[in-house]
């Protein structure tokens, strides 16, 4: 099923850094008898929209979906039974190069998995009288290139003509099409880009010759406007995040992607908005327009997700506390885009491991992620080289070194495919994802230990110490200004996880019933802790050379004795006293910092940290304005301005990631409270750590066995009121150290 493919084979595309022409496939059908079902089948090689009667068919974005091509291509299905007219109907498919064949990451490479795009369709009629007819993609279907979507580019944008009249249409016989790629047909199960809202302009200014229309919030997705426009009348659409000093658009951080809408209007009323493309933006520019039309043109915003279906919420007293929580939700919906990606702007937007492994509890928390998550391990899974080694961004699109890593074991990067996992176990409670994923665990962490291993001896056969260029490191840690600073801490990293993943791995054999790999995984996890303490630390608690990754990675992965981890706890938060309590971790460390410090008797520091404005910290990007989690901590000066400095990253500066937002973790387990005990929260505990900065918080978690809600505040006296799910336990833990276990229903108990 779905063999058939056909395209244009007339067309050679060979342009570098740009994607190919978009092709429309048309095949006309007549109907004469009554239509009891009519089912469509379709996928494609590059990014399709299908039409039936000119009317658009199904409500997803970016079909058949992003995924590892040469191992898994998606169908979708369509029911058209009550869309089918009696008589005459048209069905088209618009084809862009989407990933398969346009242009892709930041070395701009195209025709990865075909030399053009090309589409696959199957329509299963049924009739009232019992017959059937299928019409599948051969050549009685037809093709043009020169319709009114000119150019479609995920980076670049669309250009569209809608001055185009269908009579200048060009259309000739499409032709068959050998695939050059044998994936797995599989039906699709992603959860696909849809639009999860509209957004109107909070304002609008003109800077130059363009409108400035400002969305009041940072977000992906596309702009869609209504103009009563005049023939050939030429409008330009420009998206940025941020604003130069003077009001106009700050593109430069976009690098080589155009992110524009380049629109030729036809007379009269008409509306617009991309199908083929997305941006990342709060700020749109636009020019071509006339004074006159001010009035009656509309300008909206879809913003587009996968990250649909919300799955839990935060929030407290201050209200930048919310600012920041609502932040991290909405880096979530930008970057939780067909894949996990790392920005949803610039000539990137790519499925990085590394940020995906440290947000998965945070996105577990906030959205349904389940079969976002288990789509995109099985990418990993197929990726994965038979040395155990993993790309750093899945699907990695056959690009690597020397544009990144090569595919090798990276700490922290390939440890996604041991932490999403299990951020999916703990939430939803279902072991499978732990045993679909487990020789790829086992595989990787193989690989890890050998290169830990490779030309040392003695303890240092268990210290990750070989070509910190072929690492990240303490990866945009503020507290150095270089990316190669960066990258000579990956022994201090690339150790710590070593034996996360080596401890992480042996707690999961342990799950799945490998009493042997328990064994073999838990002695080799304690061989590197051991290390690490020799390597490192006087073996007193206190580091050789002091940064807070170093002092977190140890204490909140348990790599120390209970004594030095307490030592340990406090050097780090003296650490953190003399940097006036501002962030000095990376992305390995950020994470885990406020637990580190909350767990280990620092509660009080941990709030200060939190609550800080100083730059860098959580909050000085919201004293800024930030609508979502920036990459860099110090994306913005005290007066607005964007630093451009040469840090060896090439202008690596985004308004819109997650990786740091995963702070939301400490939100829900520690603020609000919430943890499980075990998957699934069929035992969870609710333990809220105090700091003076909040009196009040409230949120909630819907798990496998409903809805779990906690709300406290405190006045003369502490209340907390606990919602449990029928089923299911909760250890509630009170300010003052009384426990007590909570069946399901709704409780309320109070302390002094």
């Amino acid at each position: 099923m779905l063999d058939k493919f056909i395209t244009n084979g007339n067309y050679s595309f060979t342009e570098k850094g740009i994607s190919p022409i978009p092709m429309l496939f048309r095949r006309d059908i007549e109907i004469t008898k009554k239509v009891k079902k009519a089912e469509l089948f379709a996928t494609a090689i590059g990014v399709y929209n299908l039409y039936l009667n000119e009317e658009r068919v199904g409500r997803e974005y970016f079909a058949p979906g992003f995924t590892s091509y040469k191992s898994t291509l998606l169908y979708q299905t369509y029911d058209l039974t009550n869309q089918l007219l009696q008589g005459k109907n048209s069905i088209c498919a618009s084809v862009s190069g989407g990933w398969a064949v346009g242009s892709f990451v930041f070395t701009r490479q195209n025709r990865v998995t075909a030399n053009r795009q090309a589409f696959a369709a199957e329509l299963h009629l049924t009739y009232e009288d019992g017959s059937k007819e299928l019409i599948s993609t051969d050549e009685k279907w037809w093709v043009c290139q020169n319709g009114p979507l000119k150019e479609a580019d995920i980076y670049d944008g669309e250009v569209f003509d809608a001055s185009m009249k269908q009579k200048d249409f060009v259309w000739q016989v499409a032709t068959k099409e050998k695939v050059k790629i044998q994936p797995d047909l599989v039906l699709d199960d992603r959860e696909p880009v849809v639009e999860v809202e509209t957004l109107n302009p909070i304002s609008r200014t003109k800077v130059g010759d363009e409108y400035i229309f400002d969305f009041g919030q940072n977000f992906a997705g596309v702009v869609k406007f209504y103009i009563d426009g005049k023939e050939g009348q030429k409008l330009n659409f420009r998206h940025a995040e941020v604003l130069n000093a003077d009001g106009s658009l700050q593109t430069d951080f976009l690098r080589s992607a155009k992110a524009r809408v380049a629109y030729t209007c036809k007379e009269g009323e008409q509306e617009y908005s991309p199908e083929h493309t997305y941006m990342g933006f709060r700020y749109v520019g636009v020019s071509g327009l006339l004074e006159e039309q001010l009035g009656s043109f509309v300008l909206e915003a879809k913003v587009l997700s996968s990250a649909s279906k919300r799955n839990g919420d935060f929030s407290c007293d201050n209200e930048d506390l919310n600012r920041l929580q609502q932040n991290i939700v909405w880096g979530g919906k930008s970057n939780l885009f067909e894949i996990p990606t790392d920005c949803p702007q610039r000539d990137e937007r790519m499925g990085w491991t590394g940020d995906i492994a440290v947000f998965a509890p945070t996105a577990c928390f906030n959205f349904k992620m389940e079969k976002f998550l288990k789509k995109w391990l099985r990418d990993m899974r197929s990726e994965q080289i038979i040395t155990g080694g993993i790309p750093n961004t899945i699907p990695s699109q056959g690009y690597g070194f020397p544009a990144t890593m090569p595919t090798m074991a990276v700490d922290f990067w390939g440890d996604a495919c041991l932490m999403v996992p299990y951020a999916m176990y703990m939430a939803y409670g279902d072991k499978s994802v732990l045993k679909e994923n487990y020789e790829m665990m086992k595989s990787y962490v193989g690989a890890c230990s050998r290169w830990a291993a490779f030309a040392s001896f003695g303890s240092n056969r268990y210290i990750w110490n070989t070509f910190h260029m072929l690492h990240f490191g303490d990866w945009v840690s503020p507290d150095v200004p270089q990316m190669e600073q960066w990258q000579k801490r990956s022994p201090w990293t690339a150790t710590a996880s070593l034996y996360h993943s080596a401890a992480l791995l042996s707690k999961i054999a342990e799950i799945l019933g490998f009493e042997k790999d328990e064994k073999k995984y838990r002695e080799l996890s304690e061989k590197v802790a051991d290390a690490y303490v020799k390597k490192f630390t006087d073996g007193n608690g206190k580091l050789l050379e002091e940064f807070q990754t170093a002092y977190v990675l140890p204490i909140h992965f348990k790599m120390f004795d209970e004594e030095t981890r307490q030592k340990a706890a406090k050097n780090l938060a003296e650490l953190v006293k003399k940097n006036d309590y501002c962030i000095g971790t990376g992305f390995p460390g950020t994470p885990y910092i406020l637990f580190a410090l909350a767990d280990n008797g620092y509660a009080d520091v941990a709030y200060k940290m939190l609550f800080n404005k100083k730059c860098p910290s959580w909050l000085y990007e919201v004293k800024m304005g930030a609508t979502t989690i920036w990459e860099r901590w110090d994306g913005l000066d005290e007066t607005g301005n964007c630093p451009i400095g040469d840090d060896g990253t090439d202008l690596m500066i985004s308004y819109n990631h997650y990786a740091s937002g995963a702070v939301g973790d400490f939100l829900y387990k520690r603020v609000l409270g919430i943890e499980p005990i075990q998957p699934g929260y069929k035992i969870f505990q609710v333990k809220p750590v105090l700091g003076e900065e909040l009196q009040e918080a409230k949120g909630y978690v819907d798990t496998p066995y409903g809805k779990i809600t906690v709300e406290w505040h405190r006045q003369s006296d502490f209340t907390i009121r606990v919602s449990v799910p029928e089923g299911c336990k909760c250890k509630l833990v009170l300010p003052n150290g009384v426990e007590e276990v909570l069946s399901g229903g709704e409780h309320e108990r109070k302390s002094i």
